[in-house]
């Protein structure tokens, strides 16, 4: 788990095609260097496991699965990455609950500047729009982001100067592609709305939501 305060941005050193699978190098500075055999990290929201590390740098391998779902695809060479180690027990909660697990990809549909700060919209997947609530949750490339605006087609976010200058997001031109993953709260709920029957009171009091 992860909580979308991005902790370091990293370069992509290499990218290395191994049969369906792709191995890719990345350097990064975190305050706390050094890497552990089989870790998590999120690079631009994607959870991927350290399988070498040398110095500064790591190896990490993505999946056809991930090469499918996410913006991995088109990692080259001096690609810039959000990073963010795995939460550990008893770490602060700053941002929200973030899986990792990518629900889709979003292009860039514009970027303003806003009285110091900056917005940015993006275009909302169908399958994603169910989730997607006003002053909800969504991770942007590994970034915890508050929803702004949302409609049918596409949702906005505010950007303060402190996440556009220590994250990627503040490279993003109109039709650049990024990783999105919903809040994981929204997605059981509406799961649950979407079950025979639908969500009951009585299901509600049992999860404490009711008196």
């Amino acid at each position: 788990m992860f909580t979308g305060l991005v902790q370091a941005q990293g370069t992509v050193e290499r990218v290395t095609p191994v049969g369906g699978v792709v191995d890719v190098w990345i350097r990064a500075a975190f305050e706390t260097p050094g890497y552990q055999h089989g870790e998590s990290i999120s690079c631009d929201g994607v959870c991927l496991t350290v399988v070498e590390s040398k110095g500064a740098s790591f190896r990490v391998q993505a999946a056809p699965e991930t090469l499918a779902r996410t913006t991995l695809s088109g990692w080259r060479t001096g690609t810039t990455v959000n990073l963010e180690k795995a939460l550990k027990v008893g770490d602060r909660l700053g941002g929200h609950w973030v899986q990792g697990h990518v629900d889709g990809v979003g292009e860039v549909l514009a970027v303003t500047a806003d009285g110091g700060s900056w917005r940015l919209s993006v275009s909302l997947p169908p399958a994603l729009s169910p989730f997607f609530v006003e002053k909800g949750s969504v991770c942007i490339d590994g970034v915890s982001l508050t929803l702004t605006t949302v409609d049918a087609t596409r949702f906005g976010v505010m950007l303060i100067p402190e996440t556009w200058e220590k994250t990627s997001l503040s490279t993003k031109r109109v039709g650049a592609q990024v990783n999105l993953e919903a809040d994981i709260v929204g997605k059981f709920v509406a799961k649950m709305i979407g079950q025979r029957g639908g969500l009951t009171e009585a299901q509600l009091r049992l999860a404490g939501f009711i008196a």
